[in-house]
């Protein structure tokens, strides 16, 4: 937020830029064009921040007076100064400015640095995407996580273009949108930032002086416009919110993005392969990138999710998709204007254009025209027929709908076939073909919605409909091998054990209704629609015949005499906690060893999904051990999988943060074990992680691409599959066995066996201000208690972050190697046991991985502003136990990750992170020591029982809003 001479700035940047044709020029501003030797990478993204900060300054000026302005700036140089150079005068002097701030100072000093570390996100964004074009123009090779490096490799280990294309004719690789209380920014800042990163963007443009210096005023009021806008919301988001939320993301990047992606990927194979890619027999692959939502139909510890949103969010979806194919189809009208008269068409393009409601003599030697205001037509019939209302444009004439997206994919095609019979092959791609493979893709239903409910709610909806049929009067009691036989004996049964004349609670009859609401959803939209009920805390055989039942009560289950042969849809089992982990292979070899499943998994193409969940499995025994045991199930489910002949697809509950399973997901991907993957993959994108990743279009489709490029690579690769690899391979993970039972119990001993442990917690982090911040429709807590245990893992691990410890992605870890080393017997096993740490860390990517997060982890954790919220917890006694066991910890952590990958400073690997972290903190401390400020006066108001002043709440509420962004991946 510092100021600068803007004339001079200005007057620099808008220097007459060279000739892009000059291979050895860069433009006057150093922003653009190939690298050049011994410049300095970073200066392009520095002089974005000094300007991003020096409008902000400019607006905060402005908008609160030179005083608010002068104490932000002074603030801001102290901050620096006490980050920078460790000055203990500079920390005593900011904490004192801090505590001077009236209430109004207070909120204007947490929007500037809120504000700030949004739009160095922004900065930085526009940088990733400046450094990528960079390396395409200086014709680098293709980088890790591209499609072309993917494929590269393949071609390398042998791989051919036939094996890539059969392939991916039977993956599925999906990116699953779900909504969780940590996205704390709104619609509207999101909306005001993309306006701004499409401003900095342009500036890599060479500009003349003129369209610079508009450029700049663009950017000032825009950054004047967030200043004006309300950051926070001051009612609670609904689920119709939330869904509306996820739909912007898909008119900004996905629908655009994702079959462009598509043609990239065609192209990088017949570049790759091009003997075969010419000979290749299909024009296309069919649709092995798809979009998951669980918006609408997620109900696990939600009550506001029913039949009506799960209607709702596909009436929402169906409007999205249709809006966006009935825009294409009216451009493209204005743009196929070839005239029979230029060029012949195709018998089948003419017969589509006399089908058209449209006659015109205007048009009559446009059949392309007319064959597209036909298909609008029945597009526009179709989106009616399906609830859509408000078309923007009215069609010519009446038309019969499509029965389904293939009948409209087909008359695309004729109109495709035609231009390239004609001399019009140019003309597809434009447009054209990427409205197609929009189709293709997202059909009418935009996203495959999936249901989720806990195992309990069925358990008890099951309970009530046995009881009231007389047939069991105590289910819940049952043993597990009764509850089976009754279950899988009722299958068999002919009749409904639900009655329309009783009466049934208002639960069993919410849970009926939403089923019966998926059967008439896949019937409207199409079966790709829903086809995916998941099912939280699976801890039993029985918990998947149940919603077997479930689905027969409601007709999605279909049966012919006494055998079950079609099942709708598929029952997908999440393993969560440890213990539900461990029994995951168990459970699956049960449910695949059931006659009456093995017909209904065959009907899958068999295949079976099985979810694993990441967060739940975190809280509950800590990083290193949850990381351990996901990877030990997801061994034992590919070999039990295997045995029976059936596809595994994993889908991976993953966060935000590393204690939930974040972090990168190309590296993520490479790192499974062996076999998991295997063309089938799908991974939940949540909370702020979604507006990171997909709310700029490039970014967006970078990360669309990585997910392709890692699960190639992950499923094609050939694996070591010497004997020597193998046994060093298994010698590693009896290591990784030791040092995760060491690393549970130490987490476990202080978390859940610890006396006051949760006192600690609930005083010493954001939590209980967390729970009352309007970000999403679930609450924070599934039971009204404040034990650790009912606590959900989202706002455990967001609440981590806040107060700058992020204890869930690395607590454990040094106990668990620290004994283990000393448990070697002398120097000598020290030394050799560390060295196999360090073989492990080299040549094992899973456990690569791990210590590449963990060390990102450490690098965001601060223990001198975490011991500030310390200071919230009043039992001094307790304060000084708790939080002097973390930081042992926490320096047994660091010390260990460093011998162990050889570099003393955290992300040696990654500079660039590693420099936006250093400059990023000295604006994200006040920020921290203003919210344990603003939680101390708020809390005493509370116990002195007065009412909450709503500046102070709004001000603590603001302050997680910034810390959020400045750490980017706390949710």
């Amino acid at each position: 937020m510092a100021t600068t001479n803007p004339t001079k700035r200005n007057a620099r940047s808008a220097s007459p830029s060279p000739r892009s044709g000059d291979a050895k020029a860069i433009p006057a501003n150093g922003k653009t064009g190939k690298p050049v030797r011994g410049a300095d990478k970073d200066a392009p993204l520095k002089e974005d921040i000094r300007l991003l900060g020096r409008l902000l300054g400019e607006v905060v000026r402005e908008q609160e007076g030179d005083e608010v302005f002068e104490v932000v700036e002074t603030i801001r140089q102290t901050a620096v100064r006490f980050r920078r150079e460790s000055d203990a005068r500079a920390g005593a002097e900011l904490d004192k400015l801090l505590k001077k701030l009236t209430r109004d100072q207070t909120n204007s000093v947490v929007r500037a640095f809120s504000y700030f570390s949004h739009l160095a996100n922004i900065a930085e964004d526009q940088h990733h995407n400046r450094r990528r074009r960079a390396h395409l123009l200086a014709g680098s090779a293709a980088q890790p996580g591209s499609v072309a490096y993917a494929l590269s490799q393949l071609d390398d280990a042998g791989v051919s273009g036939a094996q890539v294309r059969n392939f991916l004719k039977d993956a599925l690789v999906s990116p699953v949108l779900t909504a969780h209380p940590t996205e704390v920014q709104r619609k509207s800042i999101l909306d005001a930032e993309r306006e701004i990163a499409r401003l900095v963007a342009e500036r890599d443009n060479p500009l003349t002086p003129k369209e610079l210096r508009h450029n700049t005023e663009l950017l000032r009021a825009r950054i004047a416009t967030l200043w004006q806008t309300r950051m926070l919301r001051y009612t609670k988001l609904t689920v119709a919110d939330e869904i509306e939320n996820a739909l912007s993301y898909y008119r900004i990047t996905f629908l655009r993005e994702l079959p462009a992606l598509y043609d990239d990927v065609e192209a990088e194979i017949d570049s790759q392969f091009p003997a075969r890619g010419k000979a290749r027999a299909a024009a296309e692959l069919p649709p092995y990138l798809q979009m998951g939502s669980w918006i609408g139909g997620d109900r696990d510890g939600n009550p506001n999710v029913n039949a009506g949103t799960m209607q709702h969010a596909l009436k929402r979806q169906s409007t999205t998709i249709f809006d966006y194919y009935l825009e294409e189809v009216h451009t493209l009208g204005a743009e196929l204007s070839i005239s029979t008269l230029m060029v012949d068409a195709s018998p089948e393009l003419l017969a589509l254009a006399d089908a058209s409601p449209d006659h015109s003599d205007h048009r009559a030697d446009e059949p392309y025209r007319r064959a597209l205001i036909g298909i609008y037509a029945r597009l526009a019939a179709t989106a009616r027929a399906l609830g859509v209302v408000n078309i923007l444009r009215q069609e010519v004439g009446a038309a019969a709908p499509y029965e389904a997206p293939a009948d409209c994919v087909a008359e695309l095609e004729v109109l495709v076939s035609s231009l390239q019979a004609n001399h019009g092959a140019a003309l597809v791609k434009p447009r054209l073909a990427g409205l197609k493979r929009a189709v293709e893709i997202f059909g009418f239903h935009l996203a495959t919605l999936d249901m989720r409910q806990s195992s309990d709610v069925h358990e008890r909806v099951l309970a009530e409909l046995f009881a009231k049929a007389q047939v069991e009067s105590d289910y819940a009691g049952l043993s597990e091998e009764r509850k089976v036989a009754l279950l899988l004996g009722e299958l068999a049964k002919p009749r409904l054990l639900h009655s329309p004349y009783l009466e049934y609670a208002d639960e069993t009859n919410s849970e009926l209704s939403i089923l019966r609401a998926a059967r008439e959803i896949r019937r409207r939209y199409g079966e790709r629609a829903i086809r995916n009920y998941i099912i939280s805390h699976t801890e039993t055989l029985s918990d998947l015949i149940e919603v077997l039942l479930l689905q027969k009560e409601t007709g999605l289950l279909h049966i012919e005499g006494n055998q079950l042969k079609e099942l709708e849809l598929m029952v997908i089992p999440l393993f969560e906690t440890i213990p539900d982990l461990r029994c995951a292979a168990e459970i699956m070899h049960g449910w695949l060893a059931l006659p009456q499943v093995k017909p209904l998994i065959a009907g899958q193409g068999k295949l079976q999904e099985v979810m694993l969940g990441y967060s739940d499995s975190n809280k509950d025994g800590g990083f290193l051990t949850s990381n351990w045991e996901l990877y030990k199930a997801e061994n034992q489910l590919v070999a039990l999988f295997n045995q029976a002949g059936v596809k595994l697809r994993l889908f991976h509950g993953r966060g935000g943060t590393v204690g939930r399973g974040g972090g990168p997901s190309y590296q993520a991907i490479l790192a499974q074990p062996p076999g998991t993957v295997n063309g089938q993959i799908r991974l939940t994108e949540q909370g702020e992680i979604i507006a990171s990743k997909f709310s700029n279009p490039e970014i967006g489709r970078r990360n669309l691409e990585l997910l392709v490029a890692a699960t190639l690579e992950a499923s094609l690769m050939p694996h070591a599959g010497d004997g020597k690899q193998a046994g060093k391979i298994a010698g590693f993970e009896r290591v990784m066995e030791e040092l995760s039972e060491r690393a549970y119990r130490a987490y476990r001993n202080l978390v859940y066996e610890t006396p006051g442990f949760t006192d600690y917690f609930f005083a010493a982090t954001p939590i209980a201000e967390i729970a009352q911040l309007n970000i999403g429709s679930r609450p924070a807590s599934r039971k009204a208690t404040q034990r650790i245990e009912d606590l959900r893992a989202i706002p455990w691990g967001f609440s981590w972050g806040q107060c700058r410890l992020l204890f869930p992605g690395w607590y454990g870890f040094g106990s668990a190697v620290s004994g283990w080393l000393a448990d070697g017997g002398g120097a000598k096993e020290n030394a050799k046991r560390l060295a196999t740490l360090r073989a492990m860390c080299k040549e094992w990517p899973f456990f690569a991985a791990l210590l590449s997060n963990m060390d990102m982890v450490l690098s965001k954790t601060d223990l001198a502003v975490a011991s500030r919220y310390a200071g919230l917890v009043a039992d001094r006694k307790l304060r000084n136990a708790i939080f002097g066991r973390i930081t042992d910890e926490h320096e047994r952590t660091s010390a260990l990750l460093s011998s162990i990958t050889g570099s003393k400073d955290r992300l040696a690997g990654n500079p660039l992170l590693a420099r936006s972290i250093k400059n990023r903190f000295a604006y994200l401390d006040p920020l921290n020591h203003l919210q344990v400020e603003l939680i101390k006066r708020h809390r005493a108001t509370l116990a002195a029982k007065r009412t909450p002043e709503e500046r102070v709440q709004r001000g603590i509420h603001l302050t997680i809003n910034g810390v959020a962004a400045g750490l980017r991946n706390t949710g």
